[in-house]
Formats: structure tokens, C-alpha cells, sequence
């Protein structure tokens, strides 16, 4: 019915129930360390004492009941009975009080510094809180002196029908005035503040609470905007708070004791900042707070853009101190229509977790069909429109195809894995498909079991690695048709592989929770093998920051998608970086754009598209803008960076497969003067659609690297070679007016345009100079309109 933490150990843990004990549990334990059978009937409540240690409050039926827990035979005190249900019991913050609250509203003074009353909160300055419904539409909160109890010393009306309101207290204010709300996503199941010394004090936030919802606990955290926020502390905001140690036994305070122990929350934070003094200590200078949830899944709804956020439970950085991507802003948007291939019938939406779905090149695009025999659709980029309704020439594998791709190197050859553990390759005529293939180039043979995915190698040509069923990878020589390596050390089924820049390390992810390192050309091994991801659902491995790191896109424990970080040269330590990204059953599918550091990630089935910056300094990733499609894709699939236009500043230009469609995707970044060529976004790139050795080459022990290219057309200037222009002060500074003249000369200079707006009262008014009408014409006319 009831529990509460205790104030001096955070895994202690007091819960009360309607069987009338009282248990005080560890999350370590799998029986209670403790239970009290008071023998009082049902128990409600229950409350650790904020300065004794195993000194409790437990409110039963009508009664609030003080137990020693050294003493389990019998309660120290049975307070007086109520006239009415116990509804919520708190201590004063020096322990010294007892507030309970029951549905007849009655007043007891209780022995021992005790008191009984129909109010509830922690107040420390002596004044009392609690919320009263006395109209069936309508809750009052009412502050009370307890010294005075005759009045209450303010009140506030709220319009909240039929709910309880549960306070939570801040001791900066002494009078009851609405400085700020919050509008909450979903509906709240409970609320719950956080101690003072978790709050990030450096950030000036003065509260955090947690809100229970239906799905998940939200921090909502209140923040003071004060000048200098991030760097110093503003000691008006915190007053020595409680400690986290008992000042006294519940024998002693039982006796008559009354200590406390305060911490000071300056001692708290790491740093040595500043510290700026108020000569109106306590009383606060600052706008009002405002807080708001910390979820990114929707915006937020505050009344004021004045509030302090927090993303998480722990303190966060000031956004100060936050470094920010400069492709923070990047734009993704559909091109043209003339551009898009429409009317895509039979699409097959049943391709495993480990494929893509799709794979493009910049010449042509393979799309699989729900078409019995595993056919493939080859669809021509440089034919864009609307695809004919009577059915149209495919390449026919025979079986289910599972994974595909294209050849880095030749944008004729495409790789298909089917369902009978095979590798079927496959030559598209140039032109493209004018009738149906069904024989394939060379067959692969050599898995036992079914294959999961395929990949390239990105320097050799024709070398290619596949991972199956039957736990082991291997290395094909396509040219030659061999198995040239095999290579074993996986417990489970194989998420993803990829290799490293310089062709010379396979990466892989695990169902079995590992990620693994091999160099295929020295060990069938692994070379390193470090913790995953926590989720069993599915993953993908990419290569970042020039081969340096690994950046793994999978699941936690509670099947959230999350990006994760790994040293290359350490993985046994296990991520050095998390980023969590949201909730949905799909695999994050990640592409990275080695000369931005961009990584573009996107699920099948998916509408939003996540785009971070990745950084080897903390924190590694740096979010984006995201894109959001209007209907579910299928995929997205990348085309080669010398697909992008570098005139309106595109990074990555991918192609997003729909139901019916296959539309072209540029991620463009903002910029100024984009008639300059952007040379800070565009380094040199890697010639990838050519090969850098032969496969045999590479297996004998060579090694090679891409040649690179700038992507700068000749009548462009790099941004950095334009001319700089002087900045225009569009008004002279005040100093210029105010320092230089007289007082005498401001004020006639004030006169003197004063007069000018007036104009000179001298002279004649406009109506003057006009000629006037003869008596003898106005009584004529009087005479005519009255005939």
C-alpha cells in the first residue's frame, strides 16, 4: 500500500501492505531483512524519520504508529487515534514534527514535540502544505502557520476535478503564488522528487521530479535562469540541505534529541567555481522556472521557452557547454518527381532482418519480388517514371533470395544469397534487363546452411564475404569461384558485418552478445572480441572515424534501439559511448559518409530518418536533424558522393524505397554562400568505384588505399578563398551623441527638434487663407431649401 526509501541507505527500502506488515527489503535479498507485525489492522503509510536512523512512521487504520526497528516487539509510541482514515503522514525536515492528514479534519498535540494535524508536507520553515477538495469540481491548497492554525496564510483554487494532488515542496517560496507548470505528454500515475544533492546545481536547478506514466518514469526537472549558469553557483538558490547521515539513533531522538546533519551542495559539484553572494539571502531574483519532460519523442508543450530541461536522470551539461555539429541543421528532401521510378508492383517486404531490402549503384537498382522462384527486378536510374503494368524481364534465382548485393567495382554484377546456402552471380546486360535471367554467372557453393547476408570487399576486386546458418564466415574468390577462408568463432546467428577502410579487418555482431575483430588473412579466429549490445533482436557494425572506432547499432535489455561506440584497438572493454534513439522493432540500418562523419540511420518500415555527427571526443555523438518520410520506406539505399550536387551543398543522396515507389533523397546543410564551393564539407574523396587490387593480391598479403579526388567544379570557389567583407555597423555607436556634446547643447537639440515636429505656431492656419461665403448667399440659400 505504501513505501518509502530510506534517507541514509538508497538500497533500503520500507513497504507496508494490507496484511499488516511492514518489510524493509534490499534489492540483494531475496527474503525482508525485516517485518513488523504491528497488530493495528490494515496498514497505508509509511515514513523513514529524516534525521534517526531505523526510526519509522507507520500510519495504520486510524493510527500513526512510531516503531524502533531495533526493537521489533512493539511500537515505540501508538499516537492518538484519528476520527477518520489515515491519509498521509510526513516528517518536519528536522524531525522534530509529525504531519498526518485523514478525512476529518482534526487537530492533536501529541507529547514528545509530536503533532497530528490535517496537513501535509516537508516544510522547513515551519509552515505546513497540503491539498483539500471541498467542492466536488474544485481542490484548494492551502498554506498554514502552525502556530496559528486558526487561518491559513494563503490559498489556491485549483479546477482539477476528482484527482488527488500530491505536493511536493521547495522551500524557496513562503506564500502559495502558481510561478509555473508543466504540461505533461501522457497521464500521471505518481510523482516522486528527487533528493537535493542528485540535482545538477551548476545548471541552477532547484527541483527534479520523476513522473510515473503508463509505460515509463519521465525526470522533469526545474531550473532558475540565472547569468553565468553552467560556471558558477549561485549560492542564494541552495541552502545547506539534509545529509545522507544519520545524526542520531532513535533511542536518542526518542529522548529528546534534535540534531541534524546539513550539507552544503557547493561541496557537491567538482568543480571550484565562483561563488556569487545575494545581500537578500533566500530570496530569489530570478525569472520563474518552468520545467518541462525530458522525452524526445514529441515537443515540448510549456507555456515559456524560459524553462531548464534535463535529459536524464543524471545532471546534464549547460547548453553552454554542449558542443553542437555543424551539420546540425542538415535538410533531407524528396527530389523532383521527374526523377522518381513509380508504379513498383509485388514488392517483397519478407526479406530478413539481416538484408537491406534494396541495393542501389549509380547506374541501376535491385528490388526484390514476392514472386515464386525469388525474382529480382533490375531497375535503370537513367529511365526514371512510371514502370508499365504488364509484367517486366527479372533475374530468376530459384529459391528465396535472402541477401544481395552490388559489386563496388562493377555496376553490371550483382550477388544474390538464397535459401539453399548458395551464391548465385549474376551479369546484367549493359542497357539493363531486356529479358529474364536465369542462368548465373558463377554459383558459390561451400555453406551448410542457410546464408544471412553478403558483403563486398571495398578495396579487391572480386572478393567477397558471407555469413550463414551454420556459424561460420566465409571468403569467396568470385573471379575464380573458390572458398578461399573460413572463419568460426560465433555461439549464435550472425546480426552483421562489415569491413574496415583499409580492407584489412572483418568486424562482426552477434546474437550471442559479442562483437568480433578478425584479420581473415592471419587467423580464422578472432583477433579481439568485446560485449554487445544487450538486445537479442538484431544488429548492424559500421567503421568510423577512419578504421579507429566501431559504431554498432542494436538493442538494450528493454528492446530500445541505441547506438554504441567501440575503440577498435580495445573492444574488450565494451562501449566507450552510448546514444539511446528511440523504441521500434526494427534494426537501426546504419550509412556512414566517411568524409563528414555523418552516419545516416534509418529501420525497414520506418518514417524518421536519424542523422548524427560521430566525433572521437566526448560526446561522441552529436544529433542531427532528422527526416521524416510522409509513409512508411522499405529502405534506403546510398548512392557514391560524386552523385551529390556540391552546388546545393548535398552530403549523401540516397534512394528510398516505398510500396510503389523508389524516390531520390538529397540531405542537403544550409549555407550562405553556396555559390562558393564549400571546401570545409567536401575534403577529398575516395575514388570507391574502383578497385585498388585483385583479390589474389590481397589474399597473397598486399595491401592498398583508395586514390582520392576533390568533388570542386572548375568555376567554383572554395569558400575559404572568399574575399571577406567588412562588416557594416548599421548605427554608430551611442557614444558618438552622448559623450561629445554638452548638456546644454542635448537639451537644445531636443528644443529644436520639438519645434520642428510642432511647426512654427505662428504661422496662419490652412483654413485661414480660405474665402468666405457673403451672408446674403447663405440666407438664399436657406430660402430655397425650405420652398
Amino acid at each position: 500500500t505504501d513505501m518509502d526509501f530510506s534517507p541514509f541507505d538508497e538500497s533500503l527500502l520500507a513497504t507496508c501492505s494490507g496484511d499488516e506488515t511492514v518489510s524493509s527489503l534490499t534489492p540483494c535479498s531475496s527474503s525482508p531483512e525485516l517485518t513488523l507485525r504491528p497488530g493495528h489492522g490494515r496498514l497505508e503509510l509509511v515514513a523513514f524519520h529524516p534525521t534517526s536512523s531505523g526510526l519509522l512512521a507507520v500510519g495504520a487504520t486510524k493510527s500513526p504508529l512510531l516503531w524502533d526497528t531495533s526493537r521489533q516487539d512493539a511500537p515505540l509510541a501508538v499516537l492518538e487515534q484519528h476520527g477518520d482514515q489515515l491519509q498521509s503522514l510526513s516528517w518536519k525536515q528536522d524531525g522534530s514534527l509529525l504531519a498526518s492528514s485523514c478525512k476529518v479534519i482534526t487537530t492533536h498535540h501529541i507529547p514528545v514535540s509530536f503533532m497530528a494535524s490535517p496537513f501535509m508536507s516537508k516544510h522547513d520553515n515551519g509552515n505546513v502544505l497540503f491539498p483539500l477538495q471541498l467542492h466536488p469540481f474544485t481542490i484548494f491548497v492551502r498554506l498554514w502557520d502552525m502556530k496559528k492554525l486558526n487561518s491559513s496564510l494563503s490559498t489556491v483554487s485549483l479546477a482539477t476535478p476528482f484527482y488527488d494532488l500530491i505536493p511536493l515542496s521547495s522551500s524557496l517560496s513562503l506564500t502559495l503564488s502558481l510561478v509555473s507548470h508543466c504540461l505533461a505528454d501522457t497521464s500521471t500515475r505518481g510523482v516522486a522528487m528527487v533528493p537535493k544533492l542528485a540535482l545538477d546545481v551548476m545548471s541552477c536547478e532547484v527541483m527534479r521530479v520523476l513522473q510515473l506514466t503508463d509505460s515509463c518514469i519521465v525526470p522533469i526537472s526545474y531550473q532558475v535562469p540565472r547569468k553565468g549558469s553552467g560556471q558558477e553557483f549561485h549560492d542564494d538558490l541552495y541552502p545547506d540541505t539534509v545529509g545522507t547521515t544519520p545524526a542520531m539513533s532513535a533511542d536518542e531522538w526518542w529522548q529528546g534529541g534534535n540534531k541534524q546533519v546539513k550539507k552544503n551542495l557547493h561541496s557537491t559539484t567538482n568543480s571550484h567555481p565562483t561563488v556569487l553572494q545575494d545581500p537578500a539571502r533566500g530570496c530569489s531574483t530570478s525569472s520563474s522556472p518552468l520545467s518541462t519532460p525530458s522525452s524526445s519523442a514529441a515537443p515540448s508543450r510549456s507555456p515559456s521557452s524560459t524553462s531548464g530541461l534535463s535529459s536524464g536522470f543524471l545532471p546534464s551539461p549547460s547548453p553552454s557547454q554542449r558542443p553542437t555539429s555543424k551539420f546540425r541543421h542538415i535538410q533531407g528532401a524528396v527530389m523532383h518527381r521527374d526523377t522518381h521510378i513509380t508504379n513498383l508492383r509485388g514488392l517483397n517486404l519478407t526479406t530478413p532482418g539481416e538484408s537491406d531490402g534494396f541495393c542501389a549503384n549509380s547506374q541501376r537498382v535491385a528490388v526484390p519480388l514476392a514472386i515464386s522462384g525469388g525474382q529480382i527486378a533490375i531497375l535503370e536510374r537513367s529511365q526514371p517514371g512510371r514502370l508499365p503494368d504488364t509484367s517486366m524481364p527479372t533475374i530468376q534465382n530459384s529459391v528465396n533470395v535472402v541477401d544481395f548485393s552490388w559489386d563496388p567495382f562493377d555496376t553490371h554484377q550483382l550477388a544474390v544469397a538464397g535459401d539453399d546456402a548458395k551464391i548465385r552471380v549474376w551479369q546484367v546486360p549493359e542497357g539493363g534487363l531486356t529479358e529474364t535471367l536465369t542462368e548465373p554467372e558463377v554459383i558459390l557453393q561451400g555453406h551448410t546452411e542457410k546464408i544471412y547476408s553478403i558483403k563486398y570487399h571495398p578495396l579487391a576486386s572480386g572478393l567477397l564475404v558471407s555469413s550463414s546458418y551454420d556459424l561460420t564466415v566465409r571468403l569467396w574468390d568470385v573471379d575464380s569461384g573458390e572458398e578461399v577462408k573460413i572463419l568460426s568463432g560465433h555461439q549464435d546467428q550472425i546480426f552483421g558485418m562489415a569491413w574496415s577502410p583499409d580492407g584489412k579487418l572483418l568486424a562482426t555482431v552477434c546474437k550471442d552478445g559479442k562483437v568480433r575483430i578478425y584479420d581473415p588473412r592471419k587467423s580464422a579466429e578472432p583477433v579481439q572480441e568485446g560485449p554487445g549490445p544487450e538486445g537479442h533482436r538484431g544488429a548492424r557494425v559500421v567503421w568510423v572515424c577512419e578504421g579507429k572506432y566501431l559504431l554498432v547499432s542494436g538493442f538494450d535489455s528493454r528492446s530500445e534501439r541505441g547506438l554504441y561506440l567501440y575503440a577498435a584497438d580495445s573492444l574488450s572493454t565494451g562501449a566507450i559511448d552510448t546514444a539511446m534513439v528511440d523504441v521500434s522493432p526494427s534494426t537501426l540500418i546504419p550509412f556512414y559518409d566517411p568524409d563528414t562523419s555523418v552516419v545516416i540511420l534509418t529501420g525497414k518500415g520506418d518514417t524518421r530518418v536519424h542523422i548524427y555527427e560521430v566525433v572521437t571526443e566526448a560526446p561522441h555523438f552529436m544529433p542531427c536533424s532528422s527526416f521524416n518520410s510522409p509513409e512508411p520506406h522499405k529502405g534506403l539505399a546510398f548512392l557514391p558522393k560524386t552523385e551529390c550536387s556540391v552546388r546545393d551543398v548535398e552530403i549523401a543522396v540516397g534512394l528510398m524505397l516505398t510500396k510503389t515507389t523508389i524516390e531520390p533523397v538529397a540531405f542537403r546543410v544550409p549555407r550562405v554562400k553556396k555559390e562558393f564551393f564549400q571546401d570545409d564539407v567536401y575534403t577529398d574523396t575516395a575514388v570507391c568505384w574502383e578497385p585498388a587490387l585483385t583479390a589474389s593480391a590481397w589474399l597473397s598479403g598486399m595491401n592498398g588505399h583508395h586514390k582520392k579526388i576533390s568533388l570542386k567544379p572548375k568555376d567554383m570557389t572554395p569558400v575559404s578563398e572568399a574575399p571577406k567583407e567588412a562588416p557594416v555597423r548599421k548605427y554608430l555607436p551611442s557614444s558618438v551623441y552622448l559623450e561629445e556634446k554638452t548638456d546644454e547643447q542635448k537639451k537644445e537639440e531636443l528644443l529644436t527638434a520639438m519645434v520642428a515636429k510642432l511647426g512654427n505656431m505662428d504661422d496662419p492656419l490652412p483654413q485661414e487663407s480660405f474665402e468666405g461665403v457673403d451672408e446674403d448667399e447663405w440666407v438664399n440659400l436657406f430660402d430655397e431649401s425650405c420652398t
